[in-house]
């Protein structure tokens, strides 16, 4: 019973981590859009590969905040779905932090740019094709709107001064005193990952590397978003109550917050009690890798590529691990890492089921193609070379 409320206040964590995330990206791009006038992501709606760039770029960053960023734009019609792609195919959630710490710096400069030519070519290839058939992809409906106080900077008579907040409406305080709040615990780490088991494995897989470095810690992470969201509490303390309510509160808060935390909670909550029953928490060094060098590797990719639907971070640290400790090849790694995002596409499932399920069965398709012909060009390099 104390596991099982362990695993509830943590999705509960994770679930107020990935929600405050999102929420903020879209606050941000509100902003950029109206002070821009909706020039910037004009331009960028027209150029549809450079769409499926950004989201290849987003998604390689470490971690998930990339991931959020690309699913945020992507249902505010503001990147293609060949980008959304893209960013899935790149990102490989909270495990690229774990893969700095026990893969060697070659082999994961490999497999970053093959994640990120992959994630390029398999996106641009997926928006040639919808732009012939024609899109029906479900989005937000209004999108990032300008309304006609903001062309021309505006004919309200209210601007962007600190002087809105002398008479702050109850929509600026409540989300002045929200963002503030998600500040504090992302600075203190009262909404970090736990990474209890992660971190074992980890450590497990650096002792039989005879490493001794760990850099695992998205903690550094969370500071910096931190600082970034700084500039979201001077844009609310300014805006003109019609952007606050009209824009951040009625578009943002109330059409986004409240289904992106359900569905990430309910996703969190079935998948951690899942793993849990499964066993995947399990001690890292009860593993038996001798049991799994005597594996065939055709299976090895097939598993890995199935537990990459899982839209958590924490079973594929499995393959990273087998990996580093010499006990699976790169085409498994390379099969793990292009069908797992972490918890990337989880604000996905309230933003567009269909959406969600058909990206991720294109990643997963992608990642087999890929993993068997990398296994393939390894078996055939290893007998040229007996």
């Amino acid at each position: 019973m104390h596991e099982i409320f362990h695993i509830i206040i943590d999705v509960l964590r994770n679930s107020f981590l990935i929600t405050g995330l999102v929420i903020i990206m879209m606050l941000m791009i509100e902003y950029i859009n109206i002070h821009s006038e909706g020039r910037l992501f004009t331009r960028l709606r027209k150029h549809r590969f450079g769409q499926v760039v950004l989201g290849a770029g987003l998604g390689i960053i470490p971690g998930c905040m990339g991931g959020f960023a690309t699913v945020s734009m992507y249902s505010h019609k503001l990147l293609s779905f060949g980008a959304l792609v893209a960013m899935m195919i790149a990102s490989s959630g909270d495990e690229a932090f774990v893969m700095l710490t026990m893969i060697p710096l070659k082999d994961l400069l490999l497999l970053s740019a093959a994640l990120f030519v992959i994630a390029i070519l398999a996106g641009w290839l997926i928006d040639l094709l919808s732009k012939k058939k024609g899109s029906k992809e479900v989005y937000c409906e209004e999108g990032f709107q300008l309304h006609q106080e903001e062309h021309g900077h505006g004919t309200s008579n209210e601007k962007p001064s600190l002087k809105n907040m002398k008479h702050a409406s109850a929509e600026r305080i409540a989300l002045l005193l929200g963002v503030v709040i998600f500040i504090i615990a992302l600075a203190f780490g009262l909404l970090e990952h736990d990474h209890e088991h992660e971190h074992e494995a980890a450590e497990a897989a650096s002792h039989a590397l005879e490493s001794h470095v760990n850099i695992f810690d998205e903690y550094w992470m969370n500071l910096f978003f931190a600082v970034v969201s700084l500039f979201v509490v001077w844009f609310i303390a300014t805006a003109s109550e019609h952007i606050i309510k009209e824009h951040l509160w009625e578009h943002v808060i109330r059409k986004h917050f409240l289904s992106i935390f359900l569905w990430t909670f309910g996703a969190l909550l079935v998948i951690e009690l899942g793993l849990h029953y499964l066993g995947f928490d399990a001690d890292p060094d009860s593993i038996d890798l001798e049991a799994w060098r005597s594996q065939n590797a055709w299976w090895m990719i097939l598993l890995a590529v199935l537990i990459g639907i899982i839209p958590e971070s924490g079973p594929h640290i499995l393959f990273v691990t087998l990996f580093a400790a010499g006990a699976a090849p790169f085409s498994v790694l390379l099969a793990s890492s292009i069908s797992q995002d972490g918890h990337a596409s989880l604000p996905l499932l309230a933003e567009s089921k269909r959406g969600f399920i058909k990206a991720k069965a294109i990643n997963v398709l992608i990642a087999a193609v890929c993993g068997y012909l990398c296994y393939l060009i390894e078996f055939l390099l290893k007998n040229s070379a007996s």
